[in-house]
Parts: C-alpha cells; structure tokens; sequence
C-alpha cells in the first residue's frame, strides 16, 4: 500500500500503514507540497520489490485474516450485532 496523505485523519492512517502496520509506505511530497509522478512509481517498486515487500505481504495477510475472522459467524462483529439486535427490543425510547 501506498499513502499519500493530504488532510485531516489521513497522515495518521498513512503513519499507521507503514510505521505500525507494517503494509506500506508514504509518498514524500516534493518542495511545492505535492507528491511527483517519480515519487509515486518509486514508492510502488518498493512495495512491489524492494527489501520490505515480502513484510509487507506476510503483514498485509495477517491483518486480512484478522479481518475475516472478526467479521465471520462467532467473530466479534458478528457477536455485537446479534447482541444489538437482541437489545434493540428493550429500548424504551426515553431521551
């Protein structure tokens, strides 16, 4: 994965994407605050090809498992909107 983070949450989510998560890299901007075209094609070979991406790819699958597993029947997901769904008839609407 490749961030280019521009505003708001997005530098934060492209810190995490390569510094925590482990999946990635940041495009650096050039000196008039954007990013080039080299630098976009550069960051892509090193996720690519470079000496990181097979971390990339091993961290990128496990974080896809994670997913799936939260997501799938008895996975945390799942067990919270059956407990939603389960409450939603106790709600008595009060403010």
């Amino acid at each position: 994965m490749v961030g280019m983070p521009l505003w708001s949450d997005q530098p934060t989510n492209a810190k995490f994407l390569e510094v925590v998560w482990k999946v990635g890299v940041r495009a650096q901007k050039g000196e008039h605050g954007f990013v080039a075209r080299h630098e976009v094609e550069a960051c892509i070979n090193r996720v690519m090809n470079g000496e990181r991406s097979e971390e990339f790819k091993i961290n990128a699958k496990k974080l896809r498992d994670l997913a799936k597993s939260t997501i799938g029947k008895g996975g945390i997901s799942d067990r919270n909107i059956n407990e939603f769904i389960a409450n939603i008839g106790n709600v008595k609407g009060e403010p």
